[in-house]
């Protein structure tokens, strides 16, 4: 194993009342079989994008990437922005042509547009790319200004073409410096240059227990047939049925703090991005039919390790599933697996911070002393802060 590595890593119980939080494309909520039995299962892209969307709320969004097929639209606008007196469908053409002939993105008119003959017509709808594209918003930024040098030099495609230009846009492209890209990654198949590596990986949310599914039949009324039907037949206008299942989850992904170092360049935008991570991950859930079900519950526990050695997920401590006092044996069984673990193949963790709710948890504190959240990203912080350092 190779010393002096830093990894991050969280560990996660959280019961969830009735729910859908994840549906496959029949509606039901996935699942898998672990351990010889069915399992809830919410996948890793689910909790991956609510917790993304919650960096907006901890992190500067100039920090952060756009995920979008709009590229061109995205582009033009930030064009305006450095000049408002430019024409918008001269800033048009330049974004399309900063993006496509300097950039190598491959862009299309969207689907729901279609092309004719006449070049101008098409001007007015933007051109997407054919795939969603993650790029940091200071890229955009940086792409602006490239785009109102075009326009300025009178001649966007020629000037884009050139190919010291098109070296500056490709440096750009590949520079990315968002929290968010370098943490989740990018993949681009048609240019493979452009591919960031994830510095987080994140595994599919389980569910300790053997779980049953259930099935909720609705109906909805009409309420002005209701209240003027002179022969009281207030049937239902609309009749259905939702499925759902109920589980404590065991969660877990991990953060490699020196990959996100490289790819970020920035010690102190790297602990902002291990903190943001964790935070976001352990406070948000899948927004699945939450209107319906109205499932915003938070962790029951939360097991933080600052690790030297290699990342370890815990899920086999439930490859027996879990039974009686669901949430209490599941914590006793996961420490021991972690103690069980370190022990045999010396994965001790450099630090360990636990955030836990209620006596059912109790178990955990043979990991560490319990902390509430904002504590243990401060310490957090810090000693990831102290190891960079030390680098």
């Amino acid at each position: 194993m190779t010393a002096n590595r830093t990894i991050v890593e969280i560990h996660i119980l959280q019961t969830m009342p009735p729910s859908n939080l994840n549906r496959d494309d029949t509606g039901s909520p996935k699942k898998a079989v672990y351990g010889g039995v069915t399992r809830a299962r919410v996948s890793s892209q689910a909790w991956k994008r609510p917790t993304r969307l919650k960096f907006r709320e901890l992190v500067d969004p100039n920090q952060l990437g756009i995920r979008t097929k709009r590229v061109v639209e995205v582009l033009t606008d930030r064009i305006l922005r450095l000049d408002p007196a430019i024409d918008p469908e001269t800033a048009q053409k330049a974004a399309q042509s900063v993006l496509q002939d300097a950039g190598g993105i491959k862009l299309a008119k969207p689907r729901s547009v279609k092309k004719t003959d006449d070049a101008d017509d098409n001007v007015n709808e933007p051109d997407q790319s054919t795939y969603l594209l993650f790029l940091g918003s200071h890229q955009y930024d940086d792409l602006a200004a490239i785009g109102k040098e075009a326009i300025a030099s009178g001649g966007i495609k020629d000037f884009l073409k050139n190919k010291d230009v098109k070296k500056r846009v490709k440096g750009i492209l590949q520079n990315d410096r968002a929290i968010d890209v370098a943490l989740f990654g990018r993949m681009v198949a048609d240019d493979t240059d452009l591919n960031v590596d994830a510095a987080a990986q994140v595994a599919h949310a389980i569910s300790v227990q053997r779980v049953d599914f259930d099935s909720d039949y609705f109906t909805a009324v009409d309420d002005v047939k209701q209240d003027s039907d002179e022969e009281g037949d207030a049937g239902a206008a609309m009749i259905g049925d939702v499925e759902f299942n109920s589980a404590t989850f065991y969660r877990y992904a991990n953060v490699d703090v020196d990959r996100l170092l490289d790819t970020l360049g920035d010690a102190n935008a790297t602990v902002q991005a291990v903190t943001a991570f964790i935070d976001a991950f352990s406070t948000t859930v899948p927004n699945g039919k939450i209107n319906t079900f109205a499932h915003n519950t938070l962790p029951d526990l939360v097991v933080v390790n600052l690790r030297d050695t290699q990342a370890v997920n815990l899920a086999g401590a439930f490859e027996r599933p879990i039974a009686g006092d669901v949430v209490a044996n599941a914590t006793k069984a996961l420490v021991e697996r972690e103690q069980e673990i370190d022990a045999g193949y010396g994965t001790t963790p450099v630090h360990t911070w636990v955030i836990r709710v209620g006596k059912d948890t109790e178990a955990a504190d043979q990991l560490a002393a319990r902390q509430p959240l904002r504590d243990v990203l401060t310490e957090l912080g810090d000693a990831i802060a102290s190891r960079l350092v030390q680098e």
